[in-house]
């Protein structure tokens, strides 16, 4: 891939942009000011054409100035047609470029081939999930949340959860995301598992986990009800 193409990419990026989007998308993400203000439908068919070639050059070569090009490249690996090495290679080059939830989100939920592949992605994603780096850590958790909250998992899922004590708002908050996904997916364990002395969540991550459980439309009024009342004060 040639600077050419890379220039060509940008030049598509700069015409879909949109400035009343950019501020939204702004708006939602705090600290990172280099959004252009692209539609992800827009970054999502700009990516599948981009995985139908030489999708190792485009990686190797694209740029990180702008968010929407960071996404794309994240987009890029999951519409990949390869090995599951050479995928998770991908991976290892993309995670130190992710900076905010919404990078790293988008791309976790494109990582579709970890459901081929899930005790290879498993293994993966341990040193992620005990790293020191904030989105490392969003990235093993968010990755947890959309391929292991599973009747499979959940017994290695929760310990592994409950360990992860780092202080950033964006951990924490994946965290009680992935809690409370177990307890929609696999109800009867998370609740023993929050009920429990093995249970050392910080009170603000247990008490979101709480709070999203309650929010979740699959769960009956009454858990909800009990479920508030769970509440640490």
């Amino acid at each position: 891939m040639n600077n050419f193409v890379n220039d060509t990419i940008r030049n598509q990026l700069l015409e879909a942009s949109e400035e009343k989007y950019r501020i939204f998308s702004s708006s939602l993400i705090p600290g990172v000011d280099n959004i252009l203000g692209v539609r992800i439908p827009i970054l999502r068919k700009m990516a599948q054409q981009l995985a139908r070639g030489d999708w190792k050059a485009y990686l190797a070569a694209a740029s990180d100035e702008y968010f929407e090009e960071i996404m794309l490249q994240g987009l890029v690996i999951g519409y990949a047609k390869a090995d599951i090495e050479e995928v998770l290679e991908a991976i290892v080059g993309f995670v130190p470029k992710i900076n905010n939830w919404s990078v790293c989100d988008s791309f976790c939920i494109g990582l579709k081939i970890t459901q081929k592949h899930q005790e290879r992605v498993w293994s993966f994603i341990q040193p992620y999930l005990a790293s020191d780096q904030p989105y490392d850590i969003r990235f093993g958790v968010v990755m947890l949340l959309n391929y292991y909250a599973n009747e499979a998992y959940i017994d290695q899922v929760l310990p592994l959860l409950d360990v992860i004590k780092h202080d950033h708002y964006y951990v924490k908050m994946a965290v009680a995301w992935a809690i409370a996904t177990c307890f929609t997916n696999v109800p009867e364990q998370t609740m023993a598992y929050l009920r429990s002395p093995a249970c050392t969540l910080d009170t603000f991550t247990y008490n979101k986990s709480l709070q999203k459980i309650t929010e979740s439309l699959r769960i009956d009024p009454d858990t909800k009800q009990l479920i508030r009342s769970m509440k640490r004060k």
